[in-house]
């Protein structure tokens, strides 16, 4: 089961990745924020099982720098017993399943070539359900799975609702330089359609296209969906300043997260998608 992080749990990530006997306090200091803060935060990610702190010891300093990856083939019948015998072993760093042409790949140290060939004849040998194997030497790393930091997170995708172009354009042009991804559609129809075939984080909703109240029916379906219904959507439309403003019901009966009246300033717009997707870039 995946957990959503945001940007301040990807920065104490990453400050731990450089050193894990990192303190609240130095962490709370780089990225400014309270120790508390992250006390709670680091709780919360141990807890859930997102991150876990451990030492990486340095193979060459400790004497086991006769590293080997090995490919296996094995009869599937057993293969969750031979990946369990093989995980158990102390020399093994890493079992994983494959496809392809060998069912399971495993990594070793060990501390000199001797001690690889026992294992490969020994350990590896008395194993029933093994059928062929192919051992590739590690003759130098260059990476190891500690020096691997947490990617940036894709940008958020938004979908602008509007069929006036230029507010699509002059939105767009805000948004990508906040660092967003942006799609649009010109009806509540489109929009639909859009929504069956990729799921953006946040919808921006104009109310009058193709019907005066057309993106509120729209709105009304997103919320009726399951798979959608908590899809963050931000009404912006000018019919609060049009004849038709009798027409949209009351704030407490709008499907929407919040409602704004164009025209809307590009830096409240932008603040206020970051507020519903608590997101700070």
């Amino acid at each position: 089961m995946s957990h959503q992080i945001d940007a301040l749990d990807r920065q104490i990530i990453r400050a731990l990745q450089e050193n894990g006997r990192k303190s609240n306090v130095d962490i709370a200091r780089e990225v400014d924020v309270t120790e508390a803060t992250i006390r709670k935060r680091l709780d919360r990610l141990l807890s859930q099982e997102v991150i876990h702190i451990t030492a990486a010891p340095n193979l060459a300093r400790v004497g086991m720098d006769t590293g080997a990856l090995i490919a296996l083939q094995v009869d599937l019948t057993y293969i969750g017993q031979i990946a369990e015998q093989l995980a158990d072993l102390p020399h093994v760093r890493s079992v994983c399943y494959t496809t392809g042409e060998y069912d399971l790949f495993l990594e070793v140290a060990l501390s000199s070539d001797q001690d690889l060939l026992h294992f490969l004849t020994g350990d590896i040998a008395c194993i029933p359900g093994i059928r062929k194997t192919s051992t590739f030497h590690i003759m130098k790393r260059i990476k190891e799975e500690h020096q691997w930091t947490l990617p940036a997170p894709s940008p958020p995708s938004i979908l602008i609702v509007d069929d006036d172009p230029d507010f699509v354009e002059a939105t767009s042009i805000v948004l990508e330089a906040a660092g967003f991804e942006v799609t649009a559609a010109a009806s509540g129809d489109q929009a639909l359609a859009t929504l069956d075939r990729h799921r953006p984080a946040l919808v921006i909703m104009d109310i009058m296209m193709k019907g005066i109240l057309d993106g509120l029916h729209a709105s009304w379906q997103i919320r009726a969906d399951p798979e959608l219904r908590n899809l963050p959507v931000l009404m912006v439309s000018s019919i609060a300043n049009s004849h038709y403003a009798e027409m949209f019901p009351t704030d407490e009966n709008i499907p929407a997260d919040n409602f704004l009246s164009k025209p809307v300033p590009p830096e409240k717009l932008v603040k206020e998608i970051n507020r519903l997707l608590k997101w700070g870039g």
